[in-house]
């Protein structure tokens, strides 16, 4: 199983979420997969139900959605 990847929350989008695949996997094209929507902001973490990559905050990163 491969580690999580770490993200800080500047790497999250307005609404707390990241897409998978992602540059932050660092996977390469002939791994890739359709893209999807992880909220990531809503328990700190989510994993990617395609390949299974594991997408967290940091420790110490908090998300808050503003205007």
């Amino acid at each position: 199983m491969s580690k999580p990847v770490e993200l800080k929350a500047a790497d999250l989008n307005h609404a707390g979420g990241v897409f998978c695949p992602s540059p932050n996997a660092k996977m390469e094209l002939w791994n890739t997969h359709p893209k999807v929507y992880l909220d990531v902001a809503k328990t700190g973490e989510a994993k990617c139900p395609y390949c299974g990559t594991e997408y967290k905050l940091k420790k110490g990163e908090h998300f808050a959605a503003g205007h």
